[in-house]
């Protein structure tokens, strides 16, 4: 859906062009400055070490670049639409994106339009923040049907990921089973489960709620190799399920057989979760045909995919491992998500990438040369998932940019990295179609009307070439 000019009003656009483009492409922000940090991904880590960096190192200027042509990573594509609450650190962000020196460049790839190579020759440090955007594989008979995605894939669907809005999930079964029990297995049955007026008022994308609104899904399973104790979703989580008009939660009593006992050892954010759960299961009520259901199961581990249902083993906890019984049950399931982790990949021969945990090699944000010698690169830094793992909410994300930027600041001002040599920062008029901060203020502009159409908050773009039009290139 293309936004026509006359909706932005042809004199903003007039304004916004010349704004965006009468200094050119070219890394000049902050002309004086001495110190150039080159951050490569614009979600949360990118931004919230930018935000750090530009505070506390004097004379700095960072340039963002990111492959799409929008940022905000995983805050934008990745949280949940119906928590815009979450989305608010954008605010935080665009403030750090109109500090005269700062820079954003999007539709810029590392490894495809520049090397690593290329930044490093331009810039005293570059920062990966690319995230983790592959996803991690069960490795069970069948996992590769067609009633068989990944959760991440999903999210990507309803949240209007560029090449995710083909992904058709066919939603014409009963019964939904989603192996995995973090907070982004929950938002997916959430999303299931929801009532579509909820929805509606939200950010889904328009493909993604035409489909859901046909959706015959009446039951959604959350299916765990360990036990309740073990629970990766946070009380927030499961508290939203637990409201949820017209759904109705049931729990497994056998799954709860030892757990009161251990409340007592519990520390407090999770006896809270535990105890919710033990409410929610002592409440539990008689079934009533004319809700649906969300169902979580613990202690089984998937083992096989069959013709419109799973095999499941019976897990025991050994010292917190789930260890593999020898009791085989099988749940119905029309389609099955996978939600058990994302990775990152390698998209430079540059980095040293541990390709089995799908994450950088670093210690402390600082990436190493090599895996053995544990001897620093420096001047390469990463931070956020690329660096860490999927694991953490945004808070966690923050806090961790915040400290692999303050080990870049503290790089500086000790001389471990060198800036007597002037860096010039990296010439982006030799790059097509280059998407400045004035560009993305266009592309958010013309989202925003769109969805008040609507009568929600956006309604987003999910292909890159309409952006790009939007976009004035």
């Amino acid at each position: 859906m293309l936004i026509p000019g006359r909706l932005l009003g042809l004199e903003n656009v007039k304004k916004l062009w010349l704004n965006a483009t009468k200094n050119g492409f070219s890394s000049t922000a902050g002309s004086s400055a001495k110190k150039r940090i080159c951050v490569v991904g614009a979600g949360p880590a990118g931004f919230y070490a930018a935000q750090y960096i530009l505070k506390h190192l004097s004379g700095s200027a960072v340039d963002i670049i990111e492959k799409l042509p929008v940022p905000f990573g995983l805050v934008r594509y990745g949280v949940a639409p119906d928590h815009p609450e979450v989305k608010n650190v954008i605010n935080t962000f665009t403030k750090t994106a109109e500090h005269k020196n700062f820079n954003f460049y999007g539709n810029v790839a590392l490894g495809k339009d520049v090397s690593l190579h290329d930044l490093r020759e331009r810039y005293h440090a570059v920062l990966l923040t690319y995230g983790a955007d592959q996803d991690r594989q069960l490795n069970i008979p069948n996992e590769n049907k067609p009633n068989v995605l990944s959760a991440r894939k999903f999210v990507a669907w309803y949240n209007g990921l560029p090449g995710a809005h083909n992904l058709n999930p066919d939603l014409s079964g009963e019964t939904v089973a989603i192996l995995g029990q973090g907070n982004v297995a929950v938002d997916v049955a959430r999303m299931l489960l929801s009532p579509m007026d909820t929805l509606r008022k939200t950010d889904t994308t328009e493909h993604a709620l035409e489909a859901l609104s046909r959706s015959r899904v009446k039951q959604v399973y959350l299916v765990g190799r360990r036990g309740p104790l073990q629970a990766a979703f946070t009380i927030k989580e499961l508290r939203e399920m637990l409201k949820l008009p017209n759904v109705q939660t049931l729990w497994k009593p056998d799954d709860f057989t030892d757990v009161p006992a251990e409340l007592p050892n519990l520390q407090r954010p999770r006896k809270r979760l535990t105890e919710l759960m033990l409410k929610s299961l002592s409440e539990q009520p008689a079934i009533s045909s004319s809700k649906k259901f969300f169902l979580p199961i613990f202690l089984r581990a998937p083992r096989a995919i069959g013709e419109n249902e799973i095999e499941l083993t019976v897990t025991q906890l050994q010292n917190n491992v789930a260890v593999l019984t020898d009791k085989i049950e099988r749940l119905p399931a029309d389609l099955l998500l996978r939600s058990i982790g994302y990775k990152s990949t390698c998209v430079d021969g540059g980095i040293c990438f541990d390709e089995r945990k799908g994450c950088v090699y670093n210690e402390n944000g600082r990436v190493l040369k090599d895996a053995v010698s544990k001897t620093v690169d420096k001047g390469l830094y990463v931070a956020g998932w690329l660096g860490t793992g999927p694991s953490g909410v945004i808070l966690t994300t923050m806090n961790g940019a915040f400290a692999v930027a303050k080990a870049i600041c503290d790089d500086i001002l000790s001389s471990e990295l060198s800036i007597a040599e002037a860096k010039p920062g990296l010439d982006f008029n030799k790059f097509q179609r280059v998407v400045t901060w004035s560009h993305w203020q266009r592309i958010d502009q013309a989202e925003t009307q769109a969805g008040q159409v609507m009568g929600k908050p956006r309604e987003k773009f999910v292909d890159v070439e309409e952006m790009l039009k939007v976009a004035g290139l």
